[in-house]
């Protein structure tokens, strides 16, 4: 993208689970910047920074990933391969962060609001904005993986009890079916699975309706525990899992009817928004163009002003 926020070029790539297994993540990014230079040659020479969206959780020093829901992706240098390879200086990002940043730049009646985007599909992610939390900016590490139930449902991450095996469309898969919450989730749940669980749910089947219930509770007391260190007033649920709001919503207005807080200040307004392409391409925008006008720009000297 230029410096006034148009995209200039993009490129999608898909790859099955264990990818990262035989590749580099550092390595295949490189492949596709090096893509994107080879079909504009011109443009690219300007290039100035390179910006990453992740999942997962970041090290201390912002150089890689220490854990990721994407097999074999974490525990390898991104930020140092890369920038060692291009010459140029890469940041990144989690992408709970910028769903959240996105959300108030696309809604103008977000814009200076207290703010908790809640991701909902294959995972379980959250971002919050207007307040910052934990170490640095990303606070709120992994929503997903809050305990939820002690010793409860097997997660992805191996864990038990998270948010998001409860949540995400595995955890609905494995209630839905009736599996046993011990049973290895799924790696990967197809879309139009996770569809025909949600069209199961609104046709009355009481299994798939159960499951999205267990959903929306975990997500709701969720909420509720952050609202105890964060008071946003908004929520913003995003991701394919809107798609199940109205089988959710009940539960998820339960448990913030439990909240002290919810109690004395009134319960946040609860929206929903679908596509999550779009926010987390304009919060990656804004963070970089805002980080490339206070390193390049604003050290600039100053010049005097001519007659």
């Amino acid at each position: 993208m230029d410096y006034g926020g148009t995209l200039v070029d993009r490129i999608e790539a898909g790859f099955p689970p264990n990818f990262f297994r035989y590749t580099k993540a550092g390595d295949f990014l490189i492949g596709r910047i090096e893509h994107l230079r080879t079909r504009n040659p011109t443009e690219l020479e300007s290039l100035k920074r390179v910006a990453i969206s992740v999942q997962g959780i970041l090290d201390r020093d912002g150089d890689r990933l220490k854990w990721s829901p994407i097999p074999h992706f974490a525990g390898q240098s991104l930020v140092r391969a890369i920038s060692g390879t291009l010459e140029l200086p890469v940041t990144l990002y989690k992408r709970g962060r910028l769903l959240a940043e996105g959300a108030r730049w696309l809604d103008p009646e977000l814009r200076d609001a207290g703010i908790a985007a809640i991701f909902v599909g294959s995972t379980v992610a959250l971002g919050i904005s207007g307040q910052a939390l934990g170490r640095n900016e990303d606070g709120a590490t992994e929503f997903g993986h809050m305990n939820h139930v002690p010793n409860g449902a097997l997660c992805r991450c191996g864990m038990r009890g998270c948010i998001d095996a409860y949540a995400s469309d595995y955890g609905v898969l494995r209630a839905a079916y009736s599996v046993p919450e011990t049973t290895a989730p799924a790696a990967a749940v197809p879309p139009a699975e996770y569809d025909g669980l949600i069209q199961r749910a609104l046709h009355g089947d009481r299994n798939a309706v159960h499951a999205f219930h267990l959903a929306g509770r975990a997500v709701g007391y969720g909420i509720s525990r952050l609202m105890s260190v964060f008071d946003p007033s908004h929520i913003v649920l995003m991701g394919p899992g809107t798609k199940a709001f109205s089988l959710m919503h009940s539960e998820i207005d339960q448990a913030l009817a439990a909240s002290l807080v919810c109690r004395v200040n009134g319960t946040p307004e609860v929206r929903t928004q679908r596509d999550t392409s779009e926010p987390i391409f304009r919060g990656l925008m804004m963070k970089t163009l805002n980080d490339l006008d206070q390193t390049d720009f604003a050290t600039l000297p100053a010049v005097e002003a001519r007659a």
